[in-house]
């Protein structure tokens, strides 16, 4: 069988000769003293020392990474938990209400119109305890950062602008609105 190019193996040329790494420290064999092996030896053992800590740090360092991730996805889980134990009574009430309803002789209108204010206070009380505050927009200046306008109605009572009418309260978690009240503004009529 004829040998071809394809199957000779080259063999890697040689490296070149590696110029020998300096030491950190010249140190001469014959001329270490047993002091010094002795330093040498303490400081080996106290890098291994702190190698290790290092390690051991490491290690707390992402169990505590882990931990503090599963107690943040825990507490977004579980976070209207105290909004919720407020609303559950309400929840009672109104249940408590509609039975109530289905019940009822005819001459009860105003206790259950009672009952159903009490509720409505209730509520009204634990969201307010939460942070929810009512935008109250009737008869203000128009204030597209708190207001939806749904329509402009032409009047001369009142200056253009102004809020005329509220359709739909807005409300505000603390500072933050989460929903803009829709409102009626005032506009001049034309002449």
């Amino acid at each position: 069988m004829k040998k071809t190019d394809a199957h000779i193996r080259k063999e890697p040329p040689e490296p070149a000769p590696v110029a020998a790494a300096e030491p950190l420290v010249p140190v001469e064999p014959a001329m270490v003293t047993p002091e010094q092996l002795a330093e040498l030896k303490e400081r080996a053992g106290k890098a291994d020392e702190n190698w290790e800590r290092l390690l051991r740090t490491s290690a707390d360092f992402e169990n505590f990474k882990k931990r503090a991730a599963r107690e943040k996805q825990e507490a977004i889980k579980f976070a209207n938990e105290s909004l919720l134990q407020k609303l559950v009574p309400v929840l009672d009430n109104l249940d408590s209400a509609l039975t109530a309803t289905q019940t009822a002789e005819p001459d009860t209108g105003q206790s259950m119109q009672t009952g159903i204010k009490m509720v409505f206070q209730q509520l009204k009380a634990a969201l307010a305890e939460a942070g929810l505050e009512e935008v109250d927009a009737a008869g203000k200046t128009f204030d597209p950062n708190l207001h939806e306008a749904v329509s402009q109605r032409e009047t001369l009572e009142a200056e253009e602008g102004q809020v005329l009418q509220q359709l739909r309260k807005g409300y505000k978690l603390r500072e933050r609105l989460l929903r803009p009240a829709s409102v009626i503004v005032a506009k001049q009529p034309a002449t």
